[in-house]
């Protein structure tokens, strides 16, 4: 044991910072070179994260340099607390670190931890050496393997290099080493701005598509659409900024102002189309992994409106189906529980099955547009669709049919024994005012 300590503390004193207890630039490039040939090998990309304190020089004369070494070992304790075990933080310069995130699935996950650390180094540091707090921020450059480069040293030298360009464009921010990311990384930061704005200013509203009985022709139901008028932009549909609220944590608290807005109008048609009307609200995937606390406020907002849960469906995506079965399960049951239904939207279109219509606790099965559009011309496909939906009722699921577009359409579907159906050939997405008087004067279906 006496013998190998000074070896051991060779080997420490050679692969880490002193200070800072972090990795130094040398472990740090070995570790950079394994992960390289790991992601080499698996076919993934990962993300460099090039750091440095902004100003840190004229903070370090006022605290001294015990206070300055202070600071860094917080700002090397922050970092690492940014990311997880499996990820390297180094100090690879005196104010200067270096971060290695590997097997991340998408390129906003390394924003959310480029914006964590921002963030977090951006907070007051403490200090014994001065009464005031020491404020400092953080400069950040992302290189990409292997859009970037494939060596360890070139994704370095590129990661510094979109560092000083956060720097030129004002510090305290990160910035991409490839033009069109940056770009990319620009337009989410400004719509999600924009975003935040069309809360506070009420730049939301929520369009209605008639759901309609094909058995009676009576409108039963509706589906919520949000819109969002964009000062500059015009009228946009979800497709053009729900990827952003999503990628930016919005998307919570759109989808409750959503939730709220619905329930207040199906509580007004209510009393004018029947006690029976109700509303189905679309929630992402990321809606989907909030905690189960935040939906109880719904459950009370329901309550203090007078409403039974029931009046609002709440649906949902193959995507957050396959997302992880024992997790879904147990959220279904807690919105099964608290009397909110559920329906399974975009069926037909990707992998959901039929085993998981037994599998998860559903009232709603929603047929794709893209399958119904194929119900026309072929015969073999009206086959499914009659199975679909007979397997469906003995499930004790009703069948929704989205997009439907033409009268054969529409036919075909009332034929397989289709319970409901929305699209233009009934009517489009409509402002509700004009949703609520079509509703009440009664619609005609095609001849």
């Amino acid at each position: 044991t006496a013998s190998r300590q000074p070896s051991d503390l060779v080997w420490q004193q050679a692969n880490f910072d002193q200070l800072t207890a972090l990795p130094n630039r040398h472990m740090f490039l070995d570790r950079l070179h394994n992960e390289l040939r790991k992601a080499q090998r698996e076919e993934c990309f990962l993300a460099l994260l090039f750091v440095d304190l902004d100003r840190f020089k004229q903070i370090n004369q006022r605290l001294g340099q015990e206070g300055g070494d202070l600071l860094l070992a917080e700002a090397g304790r922050r970092i690492a607390a940014c990311v997880r075990g499996s990820d390297t933080v180094a100090r690879v310069g005196g104010d200067q670190f270096a971060v290695v995130l590997a097997g991340l699935e998408q390129i906003v996950c390394v924003e959310r931890v480029a914006q964590h650390i921002v963030a977090s180094l951006g907070r007051p540091f403490e200090s014994a050496a001065s009464a005031a707090p020491a404020q400092v921020s953080a400069s950040i450059g992302i290189a990409l393997y292997p859009s970037d480069g494939a060596e360890g040293a070139t994704l370095l030298r590129h990661a510094a290099h979109a560092m000083d360009e956060a720097k030129a464009d004002g510090r305290g921010r990160y910035s991409y080493f490839t033009p069109d990311l940056q770009a990319e990384a620009q337009l989410r930061q400004r719509t999600g701005a924009e975003l935040r704005e069309a809360l506070a200013w009420q730049q939301f509203e929520l369009y209605y598509q008639p759901i309609v009985n094909l058995r009676s022709g009576a409108i039963e139901r509706a589906e919520a659409l949000l819109r969002w008028h964009h000062p500059q932009r015009g009228m946009l549909t979800p497709a053009d900024f729900i990827p952003f609220a999503e990628t930016s944590g919005l998307i919570v608290d759109i989808g409750d102002w959503v939730f709220r807005q619905a329930v207040r109008q199906v509580k007004s048609w209510q009393r004018e189309l029947g006690p029976d009307f109700q509303i189905s609200v679309n929630k992402s995937p990321v809606q989907f992994r909030s905690d189960a606390a935040f939906y109880q406020g719904w459950i009370d907002y329901l309550a203090e409106q007078q409403l039974p849960p029931r009046s609002i469906v709440i649906e949902i995506t193959e995507g957050v189906v396959l997302d992880g079965p024992r997790h879904v399960i147990d959220r279904l049951r807690q919105f099964r529980a608290m009397g909110l239904q559920v329906a399974l939207d975009n069926f037909g279109a990707g992998y959901a099955s039929l085993s998981h219509l037994k599998k998860f606790d559903l009232d709603f099965l929603k047929l794709d547009r893209t399958f119904v559009h194929e119900l026309e011309d072929d015969a073999g496909n009206r086959a499914l669709c009659a199975a679909i939906v007979m397997l469906a009722h003995k499930l004790g699921l009703r069948v929704v049919a989205e997009g439907v577009e033409t009268a054969r359409q529409r036919d075909a579907l009332v034929a397989a024994g289709c319970d409901y159906a929305q699209g233009y050939v009934f009517a489009a997405p409509m402002p509700a005012a004009q949703f609520g008087a079509l509703a009440k004067a009664g619609l005609a279906l095609l001849s």
